[in-house]
């Protein structure tokens, strides 16, 4: 049972940072376009293959 003195704390630090880390990628606008990235990754205009 003395583990859970261990496993507690870092849960809840890793849990924190994970919140942390969110809030960053909200603050950085890494979700800004994604309904255009999906769609672009579709389209072949932007197309970096080989020609055969």
């Amino acid at each position: 049972m003395e583990i859970l003195g261990i496993l507690i704390p870092v849960s809840l630090f890793l849990g924190g940072l994970g919140l942390l880390a969110f809030f960053w990628s909200l603050k950085n606008r890494q979700y800004e376009d994604p309904r255009g990235d999906a769609e672009r990754i579709l389209t072949s205009d932007w197309d970096d293959a080989p020609k055969p």
